[in-house]
C-alpha cells in the first residue's frame, strides 16, 4: 500500500527513477480497485455485466470511469520514471499504441532490473533505500560518477576507509639530493 501511495503523492512527477516494485505493485492496487469497482458499479446499476457465448462482457461503469480517469496521470508518470531507471525515455511509453507487439515490449522493459549506479535520471532507487553510496560514487575508494558533486560525505551508515600513512621517504645512497 505504501508504494501506491508514493506514486499518488509523486501524482505528476515525470522525473527521476521508479524501483519495479513500486511500479508493480502500483499496477497491482491499480487492478484490485478496478475489479471492486466494477462490483460495485454492477450492484448499483451504473454497469451492466452479463455473459455471452464467449464470456462475459461488462460496461463501462461511472465509478470505474472516474477512477482510471484519477490514476491516468500517475499512471504515466510512474511508467517513465520506471523507464528511467531502465536508462530509456518516457516517450517510449507511446508504444502502447501499436497494438500487442507495443505492450509486450513495454512489459518486457519494465520488468527488466534498472541500471546500476547513477544515470542521465537521477541515483538508483534501490541504493537510496537500501542505504547506498551518497550521490558522489564511492568515495572512500576514489571513484567519482559524473555530474554529481565531489567531495568528502561523513554520512552515518557509509563505511569509511582510514586515511593510510606512508612512512618518510629515505635517501638512498647515489641518488640525487632535492
Amino acid at each position: 500500500m505504501q508504494w501506491y501511495l508514493k506514486v499518488l503523492k509523486q501524482y505528476a512527477d515525470f522525473s527521476g527513477r521508479a524501483r519495479r516494485t513500486e511500479f508493480w505493485m502500483f499496477v497491482l492496487f491499480n487492478i484490485l480497485a478496478v475489479i471492486v469497482l466494477s462490483i460495485i458499479d454492477v450492484l448499483i446499476g451504473t454497469a451492466s455485466f452479463s455473459t455471452t457465448s464467449t464470456g462475459f462482457s461488462t460496461s463501462g461503469g461511472l465509478l470505474t470511469t472516474i477512477y482510471q480517469l484519477a490514476v491516468l496521470v500517475p499512471s504515466l508518470a510512474v511508467g517513465a520514471r520506471r523507464l528511467h531507471d531502465t536508462g530509456r525515455s518516457g516517450w517510449w511509453q507511446l508504444l502502447a499504441l501499436i497494438p500487442l507487439v507495443g505492450a509486450i515490449i513495454l512489459i518486457v522493459w519494465w520488468a527488466t532490473d534498472g541500471q546500476p549506479g547513477a544515470n542521465e535520471y537521477g541515483m538508483n532507487p534501490k541504493q537510496e533505500v537500501a542505504g547506498g553510496y551518497p550521490q558522489g560514487g564511492y568515495p572512500q575508494q576514489q571513484y567519482p560518477q559524473q555530474g554529481y558533486p565531489q567531495g568528502g560525505y561523513q554520512q552515518q551508515g557509509y563505511p569509511q576507509q582510514p586515511q593510510q600513512q606512508y612512512p618518510p621517504q629515505q635517501q638512498y645512497p647515489g641518488a640525487p639530493q632535492a
